[in-house]
C-alpha cells in the first residue's frame, strides 16, 4: 500500500495517481455503455517510463550490499514490469474492441498494479536508506554500552576516538532524514533526540573521565562519578533508540500522544531490542562477571517488559509478568553460580541457554502484545483535564451510546486531578474544590448507575447528564485557577535554591561545616525541584492548555529537572570532596549549566501553559497577602519576619515584569506593547521605592515616618501590578453600544389590521448561515465499524459551536465535515460510484487547501507569535493529508473486483486513519484559529467574527 512519509515518495506518487484515477473514472464510464477511447500513447508513455524505472532498479539492487533490498526490490520490479504488460494487452484489447469487457478488467488490473508497486519499490528503497542510518545508530550503541568498562585514561582516548565518527555520521545522517521527512511531529523528534544527544556527549566523557581518575585514587565518591556516568549512557542510549523507532515509521496518527500506552508499549520493545545483543553475548561468556553490561541489560529487558505488561490487555501481561519472573529466578541463579567460579559448570551452561531462549520468546510476547493492543482499538483516556473533559461531554450529549465507559472513566480522572490537585492548597479554596469533586463523582455514579439499567435515555439521565456537563467544567475551572496558585508560589524563585547549592559544592576546605551544610543545600535543593516539577506536570495535565507540543514539552522538561537533581547533587559531592580537580570542577559545571537550563526551559513553558492575566492576578494576591504579614511583622517589631516578607513581595513583583516582558516580546501589536512596557516600566521603579522604603525601615520597625514612606511605595508597587495586568489583558471586540438608548419614549402606534379578503404574505425568513446547509450531515451518532463517520462526526461536533456567519474558517471545516460524511458512505458502498469516490476526495483535498488558505491569512494578521506559530503548524500539515487522502481514495477504487481482499482491507485501514488525521488537523486549526482571533492588528481590515451557540448542557 502507498505510504507518504518522505517528499520524495509523495512527489513521485501523486502524478501516478492522477493518471490511475482517469484510468478509473474512463473504465466506470464504459461500463454504463460507453465506448473506451484509444489508449496507444498514453499507455506507451507509462511502458517507456516503467521500463526506464525498472532498470535503475535492477542496478540499483546489482550495486548494493543490502542483502534485504536485494531480496525485497525485485519483487516490486516484477510487479510494476506485469502491470505494464497489462495495461499494454488492453490496449491492443481496446482497439480492437472499445467494448472488451476483459480488456477493460486487465486496464483495472494493470493500474492498480503499476500504482501499488511503485510504492512498493520506492518503499522498499527508503526501508535500505533508513537502514543505512540505522546501522550506524547501533554502532555508537554499542560504544556506549561498552562506556561502563572503561577504566583507564587510555581507555577513554580510545573510546571517544572510535564513538566519535560514529556520532558525526549519525548526525549528519539523521539531519538530512529529517528534512525530507512529511510528518511534522517525526522531525521534530528526530530533532530533539539529536539535540539531547549532542548535549549529553561531553558531560558523559567529564562523567567517565572523573570516574577514571577516583577509581586509579581509590578515593572517595566512586559510587556518585559512577551514578553519574550509567545515568548518562542510559539517556544517551534512549534518545538513540527513540532515533532508531522513529526513523522507521511510515504513518502517523495526528492524535497520538507520547504518554499514548501504544506509544510507551512500543518504545519499551524497540529498547529490549538494543539490549538483546549484549544479554546474548553475556550469556555465552561463562567468565563473564557478575553485575557487567551484559547482566544489566537483561535488568533492563525485564523492565522494559514489565512496562509492556502494565498497559497491555490483562491475558497479555499474565503471560509477560511470569515469563519476567521466570528469567528474574535463573538470572539470579546464574549470577551466584559465576561468582562462586562455577559459569562453566553443566547447570550454569543450562541455565544460561533457557535464559537466552527465554529472552527471545519474552520479546515475542512483547511483540504479541503490542499488536493485540493494536488490534483491539480500544480508546484511551486523553491525557489532559480539557481533554478528557471533551471525551466526558462526547458521552454525556448521548448516555445510552456504548463508549465501552471511557466517557465515565474521563470524569473520574478529572476528579482524581482535581483532588491531587486540592493537597496542594488549604482554607476555603481546598474546601470548594473537594465539594466540586464529590458533586461531579456522584453525579456520575448516578448517571453510570442509569446507564447500566438502560436508562440512559430517560429524563432523569438526561437531567443528571445537563447537570454533570455544567459541573465538569465549573471543576476544571476550579482546577485552572487553583494551579495558577501553586505557580505562583512554587516559581517566584527558580535561583536561589540551585546558588545556595552551589556556594555549598564550592566552599573552600576551610570553611568549618562545610559537609553539613551542603547536605542540608542539598536537600533543600532536591525538595524545591521535586515540587516545582510536580506542579510542572500537573500544569501539562490540568493548566487549560490545549497545545500538544507545549503539554508535551513541559512534561519532558519536567522529567529532566526530576533526573537531573540527583545527578547534579552527586557531582556537587564530587566537587566538594575533590575541590582542587579541575576535572570535578568542570563536570560539575557542565551539569549545573544544564540543570538551570532545564529549569529555566521549565517555568517558561509553564508561563506559557497558564493564562497570564490570571497568574497576574494570583501573585497581586500573594503580594498582599505578604503585605499583611509585613504589617504584622511591624506591630510585632519582628525584623527578620518583615526582610523575609518584603522580600518575597520584591521577588513576586520580579515575576510579573518577566511574564510581562515575555508577553510584550511575543506580541507584534505596536499599541499592546507600548502600553505593556509602560506599565512594567512604572512597576520597575515601584520595586525600587518598595525596596528602598524597606531597607530605611528594616533597622527600625517602630520608625513611624519610615512605615509610612514603605506603606505608600508598597502599595504603588501593588497598583502597578494591577495597571500591568490591565495592559496585558487582551478583550475580545465588543459591538459598538453608542447609539443605544435607554429613554424612556413613547411607544410607537400600533398599526392598522390588514384589510382584504386575503391574509397578507408571510414575512421572508430571518438571515441565517448555513445552518441549511448543515442538516446535509447524517443524523444519529455513528458507530464504532464508522471510523471515517466518527472522525467527520467530530469535526461537525467542533464546528457547530460557532455560527459560520461572518466566519469563512468556521463554513469551511462544516463544508469538509459534510464532504468526509459522503466520503464514509461512499467507501463502505453505501450509494455512488468510483467516480463519486475520486471526485469526492479531490473535493476534501482542495477544501483542505481552503482551510489553510484562510488559516494562513488569520496568522499573517495575528500579532501574537506564538498563537501565530502554533496556527501555521497545525494548518500547514493539512494539505499534505488532503493530498495523502486523494491517492489512497484512488487505491481504494482500484480495488474493482478486489473487494474484501488483504489489500482492499489494507487500503481501507490507511484510507481511515488518514481521514482521521485530516479531521483531527482540522478540528485544532479551528481551535488555533479562535484563539488567534483576539489577536488581530487593528489596522488591517480583517474581520472574522466568532460567535459561540449556547452549549447543549444550558
Amino acid at each position: 500500500m502507498p505510504v507518504f512519509h518522505t517528499k520524495t515518495i509523495e512527489s513521485i506518487l501523486e502524478p501516478v495517481a492522477q493518471q490511475v484515477s482517469r484510468l478509473v473514472i474512463l473504465h466506470e464510464e464504459a461500463e454504463d455503455g460507453n465506448a473506451m477511447p484509444d489508449l496507444e500513447r498514453p499507455v506507451f508513455a507509462v511502458s517507456r517510463a516503467v521500463e526506464n524505472l525498472c532498470k535503475v532498479g535492477k542496478e540499483t539492487v546489482y550495486s548494493t550490499d543490502d542483502l534485504i533490498l536485494k531480496q525485497d526490490m525485485p519483487q516490486s520490479l516484477q510487479r510494476v514490469e506485469e502491470a505494464s504488460h497489462l495495461l499494454e494487452d488492453a490496449s491492443r484489447m481496446l482497439k480492437a474492441d472499445p467494448y472488451s469487457g476483459p480488456a477493460r478488467k486487465k486496464l483495472i488490473e494493470g493500474a492498480r498494479g503499476i500504482l501499488q508497486g511503485t510504492s512498493s519499490l520506492l518503499l522498499s528503497f527508503d526501508e535500505s536508506e533508513v537502514r543505512k542510518i540505522i546501522r550506524e545508530c547501533k554502532k555508537v550503541l554499542e560504544y556506549l554500552a561498552i562506556a561502563e568498562v572503561v577504566e583507564t585514561m587510555e581507555d577513554l582516548v580510545q573510546f571517544v576516538k572510535d564513538m566519535s565518527p560514529g556520532l558525526t555520521n549519525v548526525s549528519k545522517m539523521v539531519d538530512a532524514r529529517e528534512k525530507e521527512l512529511t510528518h511534522q511531529v517525526h522531525r521534530e523528534i528526530l530533532i530533539r533526540c539529536l539535540d539531547n544527544t549532542k548535549n549529553f556527549t561531553p558531560v558523559l566523557i567529564s562523567s567517565m573521565k572523573i570516574f577514571i581518575q577516583i577509581l586509579s585514587q581509590g578515593g572517595n565518591g566512586l559510587k556518585e562519578s559512577q551514578e553519574n556516568r550509567n545515568y548518562l549512557v542510559q539517556r544517551m542510549t534512549d534518545e538513540i533508540n527513540e532515533i532508531i523507532r522513529v526513523l522507521q515509521l511510515t504513518t502517523y496518527d495526528e492524535d497520538e500522544w507520547d504518554a499514548d500506552d501504544l506509544t510507551v508499549m512500543k518504545k519499551s520493545q524497540q529498547a529490549i531490542e538494543s539490549k538483546l545483543v549484549p544479554a546474548h553475548e553475556w550469556l555465552l561468556d561463562p567468565t563473564a562477571i557478575r553485575g557487567g553490561v551484559g547482566e544489566k541489560a537483561i535488568r533492563s529487558i525485564l523492565d522494559y517488559a514489565l512496562k509492556v505488561a502494565d498497559r497491555c490487555a490483562p491475558e497479555d501481561a499474565d503471560q509477560i509478568r511470569k515469563t519476567v519472573s521466570n528469567i528474574n529466578t535463573m538470572a539470579d541463579t546464574l549470577a551466584d553460580l559465576r561468582a562462586q567460579g562455577k559459569g562453566t559448570s553443566p547447570q550454569a551452561q543450562a541455565l544460561a541457554k533457557n535464559i537466552d531462549s527465554s529472552l527471545l520468546n519474552l520479546n515475542q510476547l512483547v511483540q504479541q502484545a503490542i499488536s493485540n493492543s493494536e488490534k483491539s482499538g480500544v480508546q484511551q483516556p486523553a491525557h489532559t483535564v480539557a481533554g478528557r473533559v471533551e471525551q466526558a461531554q462526547k458521552w454525556l450529549r448521548n448516555p445510552q451510546s456504548d463508549d465501552k465507559g471511557l466517557g465515565y472513566q474521563a470524569v473520574t480522572l478529572v476528579v482524581d486531578e482535581g483532588r491531587k490537585v486540592a493537597q496542594g492548597l488549604s482554607g476555603p479554596e481546598r474546601a470548594e474544590l473537594l465539594r466540586c469533586c464529590d458533586e461531579v463523582e456522584q453525579l456520575g455514579h448516578q448517571l453510570r448507575d442509569l446507564c447500566r439499567r438502560g436508562q440512559g435515555n430517560s429524563p432523569q439521565a438526561q437531567a443528571i447528564a445537563r447537570q454533570l456537563g455544567s459541573k465538569l467544567n465549573e471543576l476544571k475551572d476550579r482546577i485552572q485557577g487553583a494551579l495558577v496558585t501553586q505557580v505562583v508560589a512554587d516559581f517566584a524563585d527558580i535561583t536561589t535554591p540551585l546558588k545556595q547549592f552551589t556556594d555549598a559544592a564550592l566552599a573552600p576546605e576551610s570553611k568549618p561545616n562545610r559537609v553539613p551544610e551542603f547536605e542540608d543545600k542539598a536537600n533543600k535543593l532536591a525538595i524545591y525541584a521535586n515540587n516545582a516539577s510536580h506542579t510542572a506536570y500537573m500544569v501539562a495535565a490540568a493548566g487549560g492548555c490545549r497545545d500538544k507540543k507545549t503539554v508535551e514539552a513541559l512534561n519532558q522538561a519536567a522529567r529532566q529537572v526530576s533526573d537531573l537533581t540527583p545527578q547534579l547533587i552527586n557531582a556537587g559531592r564530587i566537587r566538594l570532596m575533590y575541590p582542587t580537580n579541575k576535572s570535578a570542577d568542570e563536570h560539575f559545571e557542565m551539569l549545573k549549566r544544564q540543570y538551570a537550563d532545564s529549569l529555566t526551559q521549565m517555568r517558561n513553558l509553564v508561563d506559557i501553559a497558564i493564562d497570564t492575566p490570571a497568574f497576574i492576578k494570583a501573585t497581586e494576591e500573594a503580594i498582599i497577602r505578604h503585605t499583611g504579614q509585613c504589617e504584622d511583622a511591624i506591630r510585632r517589631n519582628q525584623q527578620p519576619h518583615f526582610v523575609e516578607n518584603t522580600s518575597n513581595i520584591a521577588r513576586l513583583a520580579n515575576r510579573v515584569l518577566m511574564v510581562a516582558k515575555q508577553e510584550s516580546d511575543n506580541s507584534e501589536d505596536v499599541s499592546f506593547k507600548e502600553n505593556v512596557d509602560g506599565a512594567s516600566d512604572d512597576l520597575n521603579r515601584a520595586i525600587h521605592g518598595m525596596v528602598q522604603g524597606a531597607t530605611a525601615l528594616a533597622p527600625n520597625l517602630q520608625h513611624a515616618p519610615a512605615a509610612t514612606q514603605w506603606r505608600t511605595a508598597n502599595k504603588g508597587l501593588i497598583t502597578s501590578v494591577g495597571n500591568v495586568r490591565q495592559a496585558i489583558t487582551v478583550y475580545p471586540e465588543e459591538p459598538d453600544m453608542s447609539q443605544l438608548s435607554m429613554q424612556d419614549e413613547a411607544a410607537p402606534p400600533r398599526p392598522p389590521p390588514p384589510g382584504g379578503a386575503y391574509p397578507p404574505p408571510r414575512p421572508p425568513p430571518p438571515e441565517t448561515d448555513d445552518e441549511d446547509e448543515m442538516m446535509q450531515f447524517p443524523t444519529g451518532t455513528p458507530q464504532a465499524n464508522q471510523p471515517i463517520m466518527m472522525a467527520a462526526h467530530s469535526l461537525h461536533q467542533e464546528a457547530r459551536q460557532w455560527s459560520s456567519r461572518d466566519n469563512e474558517i468556521i463554513a469551511a471545516a462544516k463544508r469538509m465535515a459534510i464532504l468526509m460524511a459522503r466520503l464514509s458512505q461512499l467507501v463502505r458502498g453505501e450509494g455512488g460510484t468510483k467516480k463519486d469516490l475520486i471526485a469526492c476526495a479531490k473535493a476534501i483535498a482542495d477544501a483542505s487547501e481552503e482551510v489553510t488558505r484562510l488559516a494562513k491569512e488569520l496568522a499573517r494578521q495575528c500579532t501574537d507569535k506564538r498563537m501565530r506559530m502554533n496556527l501555521l503548524q497545525v494548518c500547514e500539515r493539512i494539505p499534505t493529508i488532503g493530498t495523502q487522502l486523494k491517492i489512497l481514495s484512488t487505491v481504494k477504487a482500484t480495488m474493482l473486483g478486489a473487494q474484501g481482499s488483504e489489500e482492499d482491507q489494507e487500503a481501507t485501514e490507511m484510507l481511515v486513519g488518514n481521514a482521521e488525521n485530516l479531521m483531527h488537523s482540522v478540528k485544532e486549526t479551528v481551535r488555533a484559529a479562535e484563539a488567534a482571533s483576539i489577536k488581530i492588528r487593528t489596522d488591517s481590515g480583517y474581520r472574522l467574527r466568532w460567535h459561540r451557540k449556547p452549549a447543549w448542557y444550558h
